[in-house]
Parts: C-alpha cells; sequence; structure tokens
C-alpha cells in the first residue's frame, strides 16, 4: 500500500491530493513547519515538525518507502527522496525522476546565481487553473502506474 507525504507548507495541489487520495483509498501525510487547518478524516494526518531548517524535509526522507508518492516543489527534496526510491511529483504536474534530476538541480543552482546577480529578479509564474489540471492528471497517472505494477 502506497502512501502519500506533502511538503504542505505553501503547497497549492493539497485539496487536489485529497480528492485522489480519497477516491483511491490512500493515506495522505501533510509535513509543515505550522499547523494546517483540514478537516479531519481517518486517512489523513499532519505532522508538524520545528522550524529547524530542512525539518520537514528530513521527517518525510526518514518515513518513506518505495513506490511513496511525495509532492514537492524542492528540488533539493525531490533528489532525496528519488534516492529512496519513491515517487516525485512536482506541484505543476512534472515528475521527478532519476534521469532528469540532475538537470533539474543545475537549472536551480543557475537561476539562484542569476537572481544573486540581479539578471532576473522575478519569480516562477503564478500558479495557473492548467498547472492544476495536469497535476490531477498526473497525480491519477501516477497512482494507477504504481497499481498495475504491483498487481492491485
Amino acid at each position: 500500500m502506497l502512501d502519500i507525504y506533502i511538503d504542505a507548507d505553501g503547497c497549492p495541489v493539497k485539496q487536489e491530493v485529497f480528492r485522489v487520495a480519497q477516491r483511491y483509498g490512500l493515506m495522505v501525510t501533510l509535513v509543515a513547519n505550522s499547523r494546517i487547518r483540514i478537516k479531519p478524516e481517518p486517512w489523513l494526518s499532519i505532522v508538524v515538525v520545528d522550524d529547524k531548517f530542512d525539518a520537514a524535509d528530513d521527517w518525510i526522507v526518514d518515513h518513506l518507502l518505495p513506490d511513496d508518492i511525495v509532492i514537492t516543489g524542492d528540488i533539493l527534496l525531490a533528489s532525496r527522496c528519488l534516492k529512496k526510491e519513491a515517487i516525485v511529483l512536482g506541484l505543476r504536474g512534472g515528475a521527478f525522476t532519476k534521469e532528469n534530476i540532475g538537470d533539474a538541480l543545475s537549472s536551480r543552482e543557475l537561476h539562484a546565481y542569476l537572481r544573486e546577480s540581479g539578471i532576473i529578479t522575478g519569480g516562477p509564474s503564478p500558479f495557473a487553473k492548467q498547472d492544476r489540471s495536469r497535476f490531477l492528471s498526473k497525480l491519477d497517472e501516477t497512482i494507477q502506474g504504481i497499481r498495475r505494477k504491483s498487481g492491485n
């Protein structure tokens, strides 16, 4: 049985994950540095970690099993989760994989350098309806793929 872990601080797709997880009967764990208000459900848990740097990331990585799904926009966390054979989905519907994580890490470093240099000043584009739709589709496709692979 796979579980879904959400790097919950600032995650814009929590409600989408809840709908899909409930439909498939999956457990969801939200991990955050502060309390999150959600409707209590038996398949949903919240872990509030201290505000130490990377505390939420460390908790997620420590509790993962192969084929668990992690929802995050944090490329460094994605890299750590892939090493534990988890499946990692970005917030806009892309998947982080062993094949593309190196490029994602390099791009992250390049953008950090360009921001520090003042060459670029903006952040990512606003989260759009298409991003939400793409995410939902990718999450559903991912769960179905894991189930086919495991014979469930």
